[in-house]
């Protein structure tokens, strides 16, 4: 018997903040980052609860990738002020934040037990589907650890595209490769089943149609939307099939690095979808089958299944070239000897990460260092058959 979760609620579209202004509190907590404090969003929620009557605290000091001191922070702000209502207005590492708050007082059973408080997300980012998921990312010691646990799933998810109309072309194409590889891991997951299949799909259609066009102009009020909720569509599908090591990879090199998820990710896709495929030999396992029969949804050539991987691959280096994102991690600032020296030591943490259990082909340390070297070279992604042993 298996499970497919459907928590949290969904509120989307045009003024679906209005939401809040039916949800009784006496007392609140606002998380969120100075980011969104001079941005004027953390006012619209603010600006709710004054007229509404409700006593709130904000904690905004949340930062990009939050550590175990971050979380520390506000577990002390929520044992001073336990409120009835948390909401989470940022994107990923914000929502991540008060989900490993929740995750870490649901835990200790040394704390008093209160009743859960209502847990909102909203979103202002189109990428991470953190608003929907029960997983959360937090460093410790340098290392991004992958929680994961239905207490931290929000009882509501606020999409609403006023929060997303001002995020620069940079972040929304990093962000955007990050939905594209929430679909495509989710959907040639080991536990990916036909509810997560239908949901990764049209996540994949909506990135190929809308995400260009965010990126190019980002006042599109209707590709932001669309972006918007095939973010929250990925989230719903990998957290009920889970993910793959295109994560694994990117968590290991984004916390040793520091490079945005989202980018770390989109250097790593392609090269994994090839390997899961295994475009070096047959190509027809079920992963390379899955895959060809996105491209044929994608109306790309996929007459034989090896025709389908390799259209699904040069699509996906096409979007990332028109975005101007770069294709090699020798690209950033990073050295060659730097790279190499903690070479062994991501892939030794990509092979203890929760997502690779469920990678559709089974890796070694070996394959997972080969495929980071594949990923350092700045080359267009080549799609012959040496390319990819």
């Amino acid at each position: 018997m298996r499970e497919f979760q459907l928590k949290p609620r969904i509120q989307f579209g045009k003024d679906a903040l209005a939401l809040l202004e039916r949800l009784p509190a006496l007392n609140a907590l606002l998380v969120t980052d100075s980011a969104m404090v001079k941005l004027g969003y953390a006012q619209k929620i603010t600006q709710i609860w004054q007229q509404q009557g409700i006593s709130y605290q904000i904690w905004d000091d949340v930062t990009a990738d939050p550590d175990v001191a971050t979380v520390a922070r506000g577990i002390r702000l929520m044992e001073s002020h336990f409120p009835q209502l948390i909401v989470a207005l940022g994107g990923g590492s914000v929502i991540d934040a008060a989900k490993a708050v929740l995750f870490t007082l649901a835990n200790d059973t040394a704390a008093p037990k209160r009743e859960r408080p209502c847990f909102v997300a909203i979103p202002t980012t189109s990428g991470t589907g953190s608003e929907v998921t029960a997983f959360s990312v937090v460093k410790a010691q340098g290392e991004k650890l992958v929680l994961v646990d239905t207490e931290m799933l929000p009882d509501i998810a606020i999409l609403d595209p006023a929060f997303v109309a001002s995020v620069p072309p940079a972040i929304t194409a990093d962000t955007g490769m990050d939905v594209l590889c929430h679909a495509l891991e989710a959907y040639v997951s080991l536990h990916a089943s036909d509810f997560s299949d239908a949901l990764a799909e049209k996540a994949v259609q909506q990135v190929f149609c809308y995400l260009p066009s965010c990126w190019r102009n980002g006042d599109d009020a209707l590709a932001r939307e669309k972006m918007h909720n095939a973010s929250c569509m990925a989230g719903m599908a990998f957290t009920n099939a889970s993910l793959g090591i295109t994560h694994s990879l990117a968590h290991a090199l984004g916390g040793v690095f520091s490079i945005p998820h989202g980018r770390a990710n989109a250097l790593l896709m392609a090269h994994i979808v090839a390997w899961n495929a295994d475009y070096a030999g047959e190509c027809d396992n079920a992963a390379a089958q899955k895959y060809a029969r996105l491209a044929r949804l994608l109306e790309l050539p996929a007459d034989t299944t090896q025709q389908g991987v390799s259209s699904l691959l040069l699509a996906i280096r096409a979007m990332q070239e028109e975005m101007k994102l770069p294709l090699g991690i020798n690209e950033l600032s990073i050295s060659a000897e730097q790279f190499e020296q903690q070479l062994a030591a991501m892939a030794q943490q990509a092979m203890r990460d929760s997502c690779t259990p469920t990678n559709p082909r089974k890796p070694d340390l070996s394959s997972l260092i080969a495929l980071l070297r594949q990923a350092w070279s700045n080359r267009a992604l080549a799609l012959r058959a040496q390319e990819y042993k």
